[in-house]
C-alpha cells in the first residue's frame, strides 16, 4: 500500500507504542485535568505537531547527524531531561488551588506538549530505525510513502489522544469534588515527570 509493506503490522506497532506510558501521555492527561477538553485537545495537537517534526527530521537524515556529533545529541537530551524535571518540580511545589483552569490559555498546553515531544532526540533515532522496517523497496514511492506513514501515525495518535482526553475529562470532573485526591494525583504526576527526565538524562 503506497510502498508500505505489511500495513496492518505497522498500524498495530504504532498503537502499541502509543499505549506505552511516557511524558507525552502524562502531559496529555495533566493538560486535560487542568484545562478540560480544550486543554487536552491543544496538548494533543502539540504532541502530533512535535511528532511530525521529528519524523521528517528523521527522514531528512538528522539521526545520522546526531550520531556524527554526539555532543549535539547529548545536549538536546540533557535539555529535554531538564525541561521535564522543571515541569515536574513545578507540579510538586504548586500550592493547593494554584493555576486555575481559567488563567491558562489554550496555547500554553499546545506549546508545552510540543516542547516535551521535540526535546526527546531519541525519538528521531527511533523513527529512523522504525520506518525502514515497513518500507517495501520494490514499491517505494519516495516522499509519498513516508508522507503516508506520517499521516497514519498522526491519525492514530489523534484517535488515541481523543479517547484519552474524554476518559480523563470524565474522571477529572469527579476528582475535582475531592481536592485531596486531586492534589495527590498532581504531586504524583510531578514525580513521574521528574522520573522521566532522570531516565532520559541517564539513558545512553
Amino acid at each position: 500500500m503506497l510502498g508500505v509493506t505489511d500495513y496492518g503490522s505497522f498500524v498495530a506497532a504504532i498503537i502499541l507504542f502509543l499505549l506505552i506510558p511516557g511524558p507525552g501521555n502524562l502531559v496529555l492527561i495533566t493538560s486535560t485535568g487542568k484545562g478540560g477538553v480544550r486543554g487536552g485537545l491543544a496538548a494533543a495537537l502539540g504532541v502530533i505537531l512535535g511528532d511530525q517534526v521529528l519524523m521528517w527530521m528523521a527522514v531528512a537524515g538528522v539521526a545520522a547527524l546526531l550520531h556524527a556529533y554526539p555532543a549535539a545529541f547529548n545536549g538536546v537530551q540533557w535539555l529535554g531531561a531538564a525541561y521535564l524535571a522543571w515541569l515536574g518540580a513545578r507540579m510538586l511545589l504548586a500550592k493547593p488551588g494554584a493555576a486555575p483552569v481559567l488563567r491558562i490559555k489554550t496555547g500554553h498546553y499546545l506549546r508545552q506538549a510540543m516542547a516535551i515531544t521535540l526535546l526527546n532526540p531519541k525519538a528521531i533515532v527511533f523513527y529512523m530505525a522504525f520506518f525502514p522496517l515497513f518500507v517495501d523497496p520494490a514499491h517505494h514511492q519516495g516522499l509519498t510513502t513516508f508522507a503516508f506513514m506520517a499521516a497514519t501515525v498522526a491519525a492514530l495518535t489523534l484517535a488515541y489522544c481523543v479517547t484519552s482526553i474524554l476518559l480523563t475529562h470524565f474522571l477529572a470532573a469527579r476528582l475535582r469534588a475531592n481536592p485531596v485526591i486531586s492534589q495527590g494525583l498532581q504531586k504524583l504526576a510531578g514525580v513521574f515527570l521528574i522520573g522521566f527526565g532522570v531516565k532520559l538524562a541517564l539513558s545512553r
